[in-house]
């Protein structure tokens, strides 16, 4: 038989956006920006403590200046540049990534929940020379896989949280860069570059999965692919649910996974 659409759909072109000034995720996150008026974009708090919130303003200029960061360091603003973002769910984790959109640079998810080979497996079949990822384990065990010789492309690991200095200069020792978000961002500021934003087409994301037999498997999705799933929920969803910039979403599913990733980008189509 026929390809099956839904009833909602007009024409028989696939849904490529549902926004004209939103085909990319670059262009999601600032049209969010400009429809929000610049409200609260990114909230986290710790236990029994109020929110506290970064503005869509913060949250571009902070991921403006980290991928600066990148570029000084080397990167180019290509498809061919594969960040890997190891961390848990944190506001952090969202400028990591919209500093990779921001110069049309890739951006690879990692997770603990793979493993400690398949991490290694992901850094080399992916080419990753940098890795920021959130805590000082984490980083340490980057570190590790470098000293024994399992992932010698790795050149630069920027750290969240704080870290000691025995740290960076084990770091040192094998050839690693080791730098603190707050370093790295304050770098690229110095260092600013104009972003360069993606195309459509453009390579947007790899997500590795873990499988359930060989090594992970990667699924390299453009950003049109990524809009359209966003675009296909808001279009089910308009005579139903559209968010506006009073809504809040609570993020718990793992931002490496692609559902989460779709989540947080149909709300920042609508500034929420």
């Amino acid at each position: 038989g026929g390809a099956r659409k839904g009833a909602s759909q007009k024409s028989n072109e696939p849904l490529s956006y549902y926004y004209s000034d939103a085909k990319t995720m670059y262009e999601v996150f600032q049209r969010g920006l400009a429809v929000s008026d610049n409200g609260p974009c990114l909230g986290y708090r710790k236990p029994n403590q109020p929110y506290r919130w970064l503005s869509y303003k913060q949250v571009s200029d902070r991921a403006e200046y980290l991928g600066s960061c990148l570029l000084h360091k080397g990167h180019k603003p290509s498809q061919d540049q594969f960040i890997g973002i190891f961390a848990q769910n944190r506001p952090e984790w969202i400028i990591s990534e919209l500093a990779c959109y921001t110069y049309s640079m890739v951006a690879v998810p990692l997770y603990d929940t793979l493993g400690a080979e398949a991490i290694v497996y992901i850094v080399n079949r992916a080419d990753i020379t940098t890795v920021i990822c959130d805590t000082p384990q984490k980083a340490s065990m980057l570190i590790e896989n470098v000293e024994k010789g399992l992932t010698p492309g790795l050149k630069v690991i920027i750290l969240m949280d704080p870290f000691e200095d025995d740290m960076k200069q084990r770091a040192e020792k094998s050839g690693i860069e080791l730098l603190s978000l707050f370093d790295a961002e304050n770098l690229g500021k110095e260092n600013f570059r104009k972003p360069v934003p993606p195309k459509p087409e453009d390579l947007s994301i790899i997500c590795f999965t873990s499988g359930t037999t060989g090594d992970p498997k990667g699924a390299m999705l453009t950003h049109q692919n990524i809009v359209s799933n966003v675009s296909s929920f808001l279009k089910c969803m308009e005579h139903v649910f559209k968010p506006t910039p009073d809504d809040v979403t609570i993020s718990y599913l793992p931002l490496a996974h692609m559902f989460e990733r779709v989540v947080q980008a149909v709300v920042y189509s609508c500034g929420a």
